[in-house]
């Protein structure tokens, strides 16, 4: 297993980028959500 540090690090970062997940779509709300690209 990695160090303690490396895992905290990693978990930081993971956790950052759910923070911009999050806000990227609007906290399930429809309304907030940046337009997507239709497929």
């Amino acid at each position: 297993m990695k160090s303690t540090h490396e895992f905290v690090e990693k978990f930081n970062d993971t956790k950052r980028k759910d923070q911009l997940n999050k806000h990227r779509q609007g906290h399930n709300d429809p309304a907030k959500k940046l337009p997507n690209k239709r497929h």
